[in-house]
């Protein structure tokens, strides 16, 4: 324990000051590349990851697009080109490290997903450059230079297009588009993914302010087959400011049947509308987007915290796709970029609160692989539906072979089911429940109602599961796994019902003979041989949130008094599980000490972003993210997901928290507030 509490002293230490009047800035003043964990800015589809390195961009991730490379022969989530990459000479010398240049700072601005870079080179220039992931074009990035001349200086900017190692075959490409009114640079290439499954395509071009005829003359080199480049040269005054952009698009073959040629139309529609466009677009998207906020009275370094998650899960998904969300989002290739319960039980109800529209497009991830998840459940002798433990492009089980949570760890269909159902609690819309929820809610209750084994009343066990506490392995009557096959079971019950469908009556034969185990003083018992050991993450206590299933607070107190102590430093969703309980069961001070602790020592400098466990170095940890909004939400928000819609319960606040506003909640875009 004590070296997690120095650690999270040296983190807090590193970790970037908030201004008591700025929650929507984060500002890295000092980077250190040894010690360097980058943000990420992304529109759903496109994630640049940044580098401490000047102008650089650590990793570029394309949502959508996975093949076999890497990590236990199964599909990865691929990084596409560094179509964003560029250099900066200022009189003939390369900017390539920080020790070149003085007074260094990076600056997300949350309310407008832009991050900015600033610095000095000596007494030569100032420069200013900003990434922008844009929120209205999915498969578009730009970025936006300022260099401001303290003396007679030549610049020669430079536009670098790099193919990820993992991709192979590339093809390079120039060309110039010249019209009487516009000149556009297009430099373009291709590659095949490693396997040779999808063709690789991005392109990009400058975007000048001058007219057309007095624009800088464009020089395209080839340095070798994984890299090319466009740039230009231009004499400053001493005391002038120039500005440019580079704008640029990166597809696949999983988006489009022709990303070749779609990547330079994208490329082109984006420079033609100019950099002030693009840029005021991308604000007003990302200004409705903030009309769903959370809003904490009294406590800037909470508040700032809460809107680094929410600024997080928006950024990783997007509306109008059927898209996931993977432990990591957009930030890298953690977890292979691949979909498990961290969606459907973690960051999804977030969004479903917040954002409905993002939230359906995770919900038509799991609907259009339904028919995979019946051909799953068939090859392992069930019927219905049985939904993979990871999941990627195809809806196929992903986990590699060597973890056993890919064949036992089954509530991963009862989560599925208990998301669909939450959708038509929020959204009650009954024409999705019956074209898309029902038809989930059905298959999986009938994967339930023939993976049980039938052994007499009270015992319809089900055997040989790894737990939603996965150091639990191959364990029987799994508290959670019982619990969330009963909800399954219920919940397709009364959606049939609500749609005049005559239920099948072995659903609830089945959810009353599930057993729920306890020890002799009424605790929820983790599994049959459970017996105090240590655990992973939230188990248990998942049985009184997000299920209903131990509703007494008494109960809910003892077993939570009971396996709180047992998780040690876990996961930070699990902690905010217990801070959700404290919250409901009228401890706030408890809620608000579990939350902190949850995740504070999670967070890595120089701009805070949060890592899976104390201990651990991936970031973002978007998993985390979701459990700590619902703790807002479900937890001191008091919000309540029940078949009438969203209900709030009465709750109580921290001290030092004057108020908590909720705003802009379901397809209704209500407030809610708790004083």
């Amino acid at each position: 324990m004590r070296t997690i509490h120095l650690l999270l002293i040296s983190l807090i230490i590193a970790l970037p000051t908030l201004a008591q009047s700025d929650t929507w800035t984060i500002h890295a003043d000092t980077i250190d590349p040894a010690h360097y964990a980058g943000v990420t800015v992304a529109n759903g589809m496109i994630g640049l990851v940044s580098s401490a390195d000047p102008f650089k961009v650590k990793d570029v991730v394309l949502n959508g697009a996975f093949d076999l490379y890497g990590r236990g022969r199964v599909s990865n989530m691929l990084k596409t080109f560094n179509f964003v990459n560029m250099y900066l000479d200022i009189d003939g010398r390369r900017i390539e490290t920080l020790g070149q240049l003085s007074h260094v700072r990076q600056t997300l601005d949350m309310r407008r997903a832009a991050l900015t870079t600033t610095f000095d080179y000596g007494d030569k220039a100032s420069v200013s450059y900003t990434w922008y992931s844009l929120r209205h074009l999915p498969y578009t990035a730009l970025v936006d230079v300022t260099i401001i001349a303290k003396k007679d200086i030549e610049i020669t900017p430079a536009s670098v297009m790099e193919a990820p190692d993992m991709l192979k075959d590339v093809e390079n490409y120039y060309n110039e588009i010249d019209r009487p009114h516009v000149r556009i640079s297009l430099l373009t290439s291709t590659a095949k993914s490693p396997t040779g499954r999808l063709l690789m395509a991005a392109s990009n071009s400058f975007i000048f302010d001058e007219p057309h005829g007095q624009e800088p003359s464009v020089i395209h080199e080839m340095w070798d087959n994984n890299m090319h480049l466009e740039k230009f040269r231009r004499q400053l005054k001493a005391g002038s400011t120039y500005h440019f952009a580079v704008v640029g698009s990166a597809i696949t073959s999983a988006h489009s049947d022709d990303p070749l040629n779609e990547a330079e139309r994208l490329t082109i529609f984006a420079a033609l509308q100019g950099s002030r466009r693009l840029i005021d677009f991308h604000q007003k998207a990302w200004e409705e987007l903030w009309k769903s906020d959370i809003l904490i009275d009294g406590d800037p370094n909470t508040q700032r915290d809460i809107r680094f998650m929410l600024y997080h899960l928006y950024s990783f998904a997007r509306e109008g796709t059927s898209y996931s969300l993977s432990p990591m989002g957009l930030s890298g290739l953690g977890y292979n970029g691949h979909t498990f319960w961290d969606t459907e039980l973690w960051m999804y109800p977030a969004l479903l609160l917040l954002q409905p529209k993002i939230a359906a497009s995770l919900m038509e991830y799991r609907y259009q692989r339904l028919g995979t998840a019946r051909h799953n459940a068939a090859s392992h002798g069930y019927k219905g539906a049985m939904f993979p433990w990871e999941s990627a492009s195809s809806g196929n089980e992903e986990t590699p072979v060597w973890a056993l949570s890919g064949p036992f760890e089954h509530h991963i269909t009862a989560d599925v089911a208990i998301a669909a159902w939450n959708y038509y609690c929020v959204t009650q819309d009954k024409i999705w429940l019956r074209e898309k929820g029902y038809p989930i809610l059905k298959e999986t209750a009938d994967f339930w109602a023939s993976r049980v084994e039938r052994n007499g009343p009270g015992h319809y066990d089900i055997l040989n599961v790894v737990a939603a506490d996965e150091w639990a392995e191959n364990v029987d009557n799994n508290a959670f796994t019982n619990a969330a096959a009963r909800a399954n079971l219920q919940y397709a019950t009364d959606a049939a019902k609500l749609l005049s469908i005559t239920p099948d009556p072995d659903w609830m034969i089945v959810y009353n003979n599930i057993p729920i185990l306890r020890f002799e003083d009424g605790t929820t018992k983790e599994h049959a041989a459970y017996q105090g050991e240590k655990i992973k993450q939230a188990d248990v206590n998942l049985l009184a949130y997000p299920l209903k299933e131990v509703k007494d607070p008494a109960a809910i107190r003892k077993d939570l008094e009971y396996y709180q102590p047992r998780v040690g430093e876990g996961p930070a969703m699990t902690h905010a599980i217990f801070s959700i309980l404290y919250a409901r069961l009228g401890s706030p001070e408890k809620a608000y000490k579990t939350l902190k602790e949850g995740y504070t020592p999670n967070l890595r400098p120089p701009f805070g972003v949060m890592a899976e466990t104390a201990t651990g170095n991936n970031p973002y940890f978007a998993t985390g993210a979701g459990g700590i909004l619902q703790a807002l939400l479900n937890g001191f928000g008091g919000l309540d997901i029940t078949p009438a819609g969203i209900t709030q319960l009465k709750t109580s606040l921290p001290s030092g928290w004057r108020s908590l506003k909720l705003t802009g909640i379901g397809p209704a875009r209500k407030n809610y507030e708790v004083k």
